[in-house]
């Protein structure tokens, strides 16, 4: 059991499986927080729902330490890769043979986890947290119509999703990857999933700042 801790393979193993984690988590997220668009009644209803399900508030714990298990892997790996890798020459072939996401997942990966660290305390910490420490939450539809109307605010966020989705057009098959889904028959499906599941994932968070941004009233007021 300590060889899947302390292996390459076992690392890689547990980083895919955390990650995947977090893929289905980003998908429920983004279905939330698109209801702002819908209305502001779907909106608190579905804060509401966070704030008040049980199942709810025993997964974001684990939330938490998916987050905490992908981050110290990813670190680990790269530190690891880093001190390992081979001289310039074959640095420049492999370069060639890999995509651009793939070559850059840690520099995404910090961006994410950057705006990350800043989203949550805007909202997580001014809504969710507050109802754990006896604080006074802020009314969650007004502050995500002020924050996602702030112009620079929305520019960090759409920089955001823009790492975000090449970290899971290239995160979402290499898991699968790491997982023994490595045949040419299934790879190319996945790689294409991926795109597919990234495009969903980055419009439906993209909308959200830009709907704000034009002053647009919901769709169903």
């Amino acid at each position: 059991m300590s060889n899947i801790f302390s292996s390459s393979i076992g690392k890689k193993l547990i980083m895919s499986i955390s990650g995947l984690f977090l893929v289905v988590f980003l998908l429920l997220h983004v279905s939330i927080n698109f209801t702002a668009i819908i209305s502001e009644k779907a909106y608190m209803a579905a804060c509401n729902f966070m704030d008040t399900n049980i199942l709810i508030q025993i997964m974001v714990p684990v939330l938490a330490a998916g987050f905490a298990i992908h981050i110290i892997y990813s670190l680990i790996i790269t530190m690891k890769n880093l001190r390992a890798r081979p001289v310039s020459y074959a640095v420049g072939n492999e370069a060639k043979a890999s995509s651009w996401a793939s070559r850059n997942m840690f520099v995404l990966g910090l961006i994410v986890f950057g705006f990350l660290a800043l989203h949550l305390t805007h909202f997580w910490a001014k809504m969710q947290l507050q109802h754990f420490i006896g604080g006074h939450p802020e009314e969650a539809y007004k502050l995500v119509k002020e924050l996602f109307g702030t112009w620079y605010y929305a520019a960090v966020y759409v920089v955001w999703v823009g790492a975000l989705y090449f970290h899971l057009s290239h995160g979402f098959w290499s898991a699968f990857q790491t997982l023994g889904t490595n045949n040419s028959k299934w790879l190319p499906r996945l790689q294409c999933i991926a795109k597919v599941y990234a495009v969903i994932v980055a419009l439906g968070f993209v909308s959200i700042p830009v709907y704000f941004l034009m002053g647009l009233d919901p769709l169903f007021p």
